[in-house]
């Protein structure tokens, strides 16, 4: 176990951290926070129980530790955060469907000028955006099958 857990806030970080670790764990492990100023710096280390500053020299070898440990997990996060709306925020019924990779996407969704004019297409009119029949039969397929089910969604 953790001889400390740092967490990145303020008192009410802390003392939900505290009450997770207490009454849902059943641990008892010290949690010291970084707090920021209103310029989103940081600016203080919270510990104890009552919480009092502890003082640090803003120009210290241990305030830049945890300057840099706290710059780390944001750095982190805004990652993390970032690969996931990556993942699911560009999603396209194109995805996934043979031989339709992003150069393919781009080739029909420029021909058609829309989705809704690529969902209405036939085998021979998604073939003339010049992808080979047996991909413009897959996209077919697959398009009319999410517009099946799409249908069947509505309808419930």
């Amino acid at each position: 176990m953790p001889d400390l857990i740092l967490i990145d806030g303020g008192k009410g970080q802390i003392d939900s951290a505290k009450d997770v670790l207490t009454n849902e764990l059943g641990l008892d492990i010290p949690v010291a926070g970084l707090a920021k100023d209103d310029k989103h710096r940081t600016s203080q280390l919270l510990f104890g129980d009552p919480l009092e500053i502890i003082p640090l020299e803003r120009n210290s070898q241990e305030f830049y530790l945890l300057q840099r440990m706290q710059d780390e997990v944001h750095r982190f996060a805004i990652t993390f955060h970032r690969q996931l709306r990556s993942k699911t925020g560009f999603q396209s019924i194109l995805d996934g469907i043979p031989g339709v990779g992003p150069g393919r996407k781009k080739k029909l969704l420029k021909h058609f000028g829309s989705m809704k004019k690529l969902k209405e297409a036939s085998i021979e009119e998604i073939k003339e955006a010049g992808v080979p029949l047996n991909v413009a039969e897959e996209v077919h397929k697959h398009i009319t099958a999410f517009n099946e089910k799409a249908k069947n969604t509505e309808q419930k």
